[in-house]
Parts: C-alpha cells; sequence; structure tokens
C-alpha cells in the first residue's frame, strides 16, 4: 500500500511534553509520516501539566461530551486539539477531569505510580477509538506507543472487533525502556474482564506487571517495533514464541530510519 492511514496513539509527544525517546518520535513520525504522503490522525492524554494557552488547545465541542464507564463510574470524554508549530500536525488530546488534571504523566511527586493509573489508560484507549469513530476515519494502521496507550489493541480485538471502522485493522506496538516496577491496580484484571476479554488470555494480569501486561496485549497485535537497542530477552523470546512480527531497533541518527517504518507496516498489512 503506497499510502496508510495511520493512527497514532502515544503516551507523549513533543512539545507538549519533556523531549525523551518516545515523544520525539511520536512527534517526528506523525509529522514525517503525513510529509510522504500518508494520512494521519495523532492522539495523546491531555495531561495537566501541559500549558493549553501557550500550546493553543482549544475544545472540539461536537467530539465531547459523552460519558464512560470505567468500572461502574461515570467519567466525561473531552476532546481538545492542536497543531505542532511550523508542522502543520494536528493532534487529539483526550480529557477528563479525574484522569488527566493533575500535575504530572503516570507517577506522583514521590515518584509513585498513580492507583488508578490502568482506569487512566482504559479511559484513554475507550476515548480514542470513540473519537475515531465520531470522525468516521478507517485507519489501515494503528501504532501505539508507550503502556499507556496498550489498551487499545485489546479494545480493537475485543468490544470494537465488529465495528465496520475498526474491522481490517493492523495493530503495531512499539517498546521502549519504560517498564515500570510493581503492579498495577490488583483489580485490574477484573475491569478489563468485563469488556469481553476472553478468560483464557486473562492469565499474565494475576500479577498486572509492566512484563505482564506486555505480555497479555502481545494477544492482540500483529506487530512489535524495538526503541531500545537492548530491549528485554525475556520479551524478546516471548515474541519469537508467538510468532509475532517483530522489526528491531532504528537509530534515529539514520536519515531513511522512517522508510523502514513503513515499510514495516506495509509487511504487516500484506499479511492477511
Amino acid at each position: 500500500m503506497s499510502n496508510c492511514k495511520i493512527l497514532y496513539v502515544c503516551q507523549e509527544i513533543t512539545p507538549y511534553l519533556a523531549e525523551n525517546d518516545m515523544s520525539a518520535l511520536c512527534r517526528a513520525l506523525s509529522q514525517g509520516m503525513q510529509e510522504k504522503g500518508n494520512e494521519i490522525r495523532t492522539f495523546m492524554p491531555r495531561y495537566g501539566l501541559i500549558n493549553e494557552r501557550r500550546n493553543q488547545l482549544h475544545e472540539v465541542i461536537r467530539l465531547s461530551g459523552m460519558n464512560l464507564i470505567i468500572d461502574n463510574n461515570d467519567h466525561q470524554l473531552i476532546i481538545k486539539v492542536a497543531s505542532i508549530p511550523s508542522a502543520r500536525v494536528q493532534i487529539y488530546f483526550i480529557d477528563n477531569e479525574d484522569y488527566f488534571h493533575r500535575k504530572a504523566i503516570i507517577r506522583d511527586e514521590n515518584g509513585k505510580l498513580f492507583p488508578d493509573n490502568d482506569e487512566r489508560a482504559i479511559f484513554f484507549a475507550r476515548g480514542v477509538l470513540e473519537t475515531v469513530k465520531k470522525l468516521r476515519w478507517t485507519p489501515d494502521i494503528v501504532h501505539c506507543h508507550g503502556w499507556m496507550s496498550s489498551i487499545v489493541p485489546v479494545y480493537l480485538r475485543n468490544l470494537f472487533a465488529d465495528d465496520p471502522i475498526f474491522k481490517k485493522i493492523k495493530i503495531v506496538m512499539s517498546l521502549y525502556d519504560e517498564a515500570f516496577e510493581g503492579e498495577l491496580d490488583s483489580n485490574f484484571k477484573t475491569k478489563i474482564q468485563g469488556e469481553g476479554v476472553p478468560k483464557k488470555y486473562l492469565a499474565p494480569l494475576e500479577h498486572p506487571t509492566y512484563e505482564n501486561l506486555v505480555k497479555f496485549v502481545s494477544n492482540y497485535v500483529d506487530g512489535v517495533i524495538f526503541e531500545t537497542p537492548q530491549p528485554d530477552p525475556v520479551l524478546v523470546q516471548y515474541f519469537d514464541e508467538k510468532k509475532i512480527c517483530t522489526l528491531g531497533y532504528q537509530s534515529k541518527a539514520d536519515t531513511e530510519y522512517q522508510d523502514r517504518y513503513l515499510e514495516f507496516y506495509n509487511k504487516i498489512l500484506a499479511n492477511e
């Protein structure tokens, strides 16, 4: 396929957050793939530390207002947009007062993971996919960056599996050096099980560590890209055993690295 419709679901993007490997790549891919003639939509959470005025975020009324039920509680979905200066790339922000107004990303001021990070990831995933439906835009590829985006593949293959917009979509997951210590909420498995996930896939969530979360999500992806030169050998072996298509680390110093990503997308799309 010469031109793809690519949905980027990103935990972080610069310039809205500090630059790191993930935020820089999400910005570069969104801009670079669009400049190569592909159709792009990019989403990230609207964390409370993002300066709305400086970055000129504004709410999209026609896309906002839906209430999403997470663990039997209603949470209002607010959609905001902004354009990256000089890039002609529009970013959609998933916002909610309960989950994303705190002045941090995934850890509190003491460096501890927020106890509701699992629900924040669930809300983010639901928010992205419900918004794409409202846009009536049918992506060919969804590329997820960061574990905050990890529930998107789960929903695409379960809750949204029969939706015509997503029926033929292929899913790629990028893995960074971002493993967290400890576990997500102990009830994470129960919250996910209520969304139609088969019990046979839920075993890793008995202990929702980073490694087990990745193993769980791998049931639903078509390809994995390693964004670190030294990925976890346990996960590398796991993907190999499950025969998941992978792309090794691509140096961002290589001016043609985005061509390797596009070739990988096309390889995934060709695998029926």
